[in-house]
C-alpha cells in the first residue's frame, strides 16, 4: 500500500469514526442534528468512490452501514417509522457508493485510454517528425546530386576548353621568363602569370574531382596509419607556426574498407583547414574512438575563431569559401569522399571556441579482418 493510499484510508476512517461518535453521543431529542450527521456520511462515501473506484465506494458504504446500524437498532428502537426511514438511508448509502464508484472507475479507465492515445499520438508525431527530417535531408542530397550532375556534364567541356589553353599560357610564360632577370619588373609579372595559371588549373582539377564520379579501389585500410602519415607530413609546418598538432588513438588497430588515396585526401583537406584556421600558439587535436566495434569516429578539433550560423549553413555549398584564394571545393570534395565510403561528415563550431569536424566511418567486420 502506497503512502498516498494509506493517508486517504486513514482520512476516511477518521471521517466515519467522527460522524458515528457524533450520532452516538448526541441526545435523541435533537433529531435535526442527527439528520445533519446522517447526511455527512455521504462525504466519505463519495471520496472513497472517487479515490478508489467501485470497490472503494461499496466498501466504504458497507463500513458506514455497519457503523450506523447499531445506532438505529439500539438508540432509535421502537419507532418503526423512524427506523424505516433510516434503513432506507442505509440503502441509499450503498447505491450512492456503488454508482459514484462505477462512474469514477469508468472515468479513470477513460483517462488511462486517453493517456495511452496521447502517448501513441506523441510517438506518431515524433516518428513523423523524424521521417520529415529525413525526407528534407534526402531532398537536400537530391538537390546537391542534381547540381553535381549538372556540373559533371559541364566538367568534360571545361576540361578541354580551359586546361589546354592554360597549359599553353603557362608554357609561353615559362619561355618568356627565361628572357628576364629576377630584378626586371617584367619578371615579377611573369611570375604572377605562372602562379595564377597554376591556381586556375587547381580550380579546374578540384572542380573535376567534385563533379565527376570517382572510381574507388576499396581495400583494407588502417585508419591510424593514414592519420599518423598525414600528421607527420604536416608536423613541421605546424611547428613553424607554433601550433600543437596532437594525435590521440586507441591502443588497437582500426580497420575499415576504403580507398587509401582518397581517404588520405579527405583527411588532408580537413587537417589543413584546421591548421589554417588555428592562430599562432593554438592546438589541433585529432582523436579516434570506436563505437560498438562497428563505427570508427574521428574528431578533428581546432582552437580557431570558429564559425557563425550563416557560414555553417553555406559551408558545403560549392565555391563558397571564407579563405582568400580558396576555391570553395575542398570541403565539398571531402564530404563526397566520406559519403562514398558509407560514412558521414558533420561540423560543430562556436564562435570564439573553435571548430570540430566529426567523421564517422563503418568498420570492417571481424570476419573480414577487422576488430575482434
Amino acid at each position: 500500500m502506497g503512502k498516498s493510499t494509506l493517508l486517504r484510508t486513514l482520512l476516511l476512517a477518521a471521517f466515519i469514526t467522527g460522524i458515528s461518535l457524533l450520532h452516538y453521543f448526541t441526545p435523541l431529542h435533537l433529531p435535526y442534528l442527527h439528520d445533519i450527521f446522517q447526511r455527512l456520511y455521504y462525504l466519505p462515501i463519495i471520496l472513497a468512490a472517487l479515490w478508489f473506484g467501485l470497490r472503494g465506494g461499496l466498501l466504504c458504504s458497507i463500513v458506514v452501514s455497519v457503523a450506523y446500524a447499531p445506532h438505529i437498532l439500539f438508540q432509535w428502537g421502537g419507532q418503526m417509522t423512524m427506523e424505516m426511514e433510516k434503513y432506507l438511508e442505509i440503502l441509499l448509502y450503498n447505491i450512492v457508493g456503488g454508482v459514484t464508484g462505477l462512474l469514477s472507475q469508468w472515468e479513470r479507465e477513460r483517462t488511462v485510454e486517453l493517456q495511452k492515445t496521447a502517448r501513441g499520438l506523441e510517438e506518431s508525431y515524433q516518428k513523423l517528425r523524424h521521417q520529415s527530417e529525413r525526407i528534407i535531408a534526402i531532398e537536400e542530397q537530391l538537390r546537391r546530386s542534381e547540381k553535381l550532375s549538372t556540373l559533371g556534364e559541364m566538367a568534360a567541356v571545361l576540361a578541354h576548353e580551359i586546361r589546354n589553353p592554360l597549359g599553353s599560357i603557362r608554357g609561353t610564360a615559362e619561355i618568356l621568363k627565361d628572357d628576364y632577370k629576377p630584378e626586371n619588373p617584367k619578371y615579377e609579372f611573369i611570375e604572377i602569370q605562372i602562379r595564377e595559371t597554376e591556381r586556375l588549373n587547381r580550380v579546374v582539377e578540384d572542380f573535376l574531382h567534385m563533379a565527376r564520379p570517382q572510381p574507388t579501389d576499396m581495400q583494407s585500410c588502417q585508419v591510424l596509419d593514414e592519420l599518423e602519415m598525414i600528421s607527420t607530413l604536416l608536423l613541421s609546418g605546424a611547428r613553424e607556426r607554433q601550433i600543437t598538432l596532437e594525435l590521440k588513438s586507441p591502443p588497437f588497430p582500426v580497420t575499415i574498407q576504403a580507398d587509401g588515396d582518397k581517404l588520405r585526401q579527405a583527411f588532408l583537406n580537413i587537417i589543413i583547414n584546421a591548421l589554417q584556421a588555428t592562430p599562432i600558439g593554438g592546438r589541433v587535436l585529432i582523436s579516434t574512438t570506436v563505437h560498438a566495434s562497428t563505427t570508427c569516429e574521428i574528431q578533428f578539433h581546432d582552437t580557431g575563431p570558429g564559425m557563425d550560423a550563416a557560414t555553417m549553413e553555406r559551408m558545403f555549398e560549392p565555391f563558397f569559401t571564407t579563405k582568400p584564394g580558396g576555391t570553395g571545393l575542398g570541403l565539398v570534395i571531402t564530404k563526397k569522399i566520406i559519403e562514398t565510403h558509407g560514412g558521414t561528415l558533420m561540423v560543430e563550431s562556436e564562435v570564439g571556441k573553435g571548430t570540430t569536424v566529426i567523421v564517422k566511418l563503418p568498420m570492417q567486420t571481424a570476419a573480414n579482418g577487422g576488430m575482434p
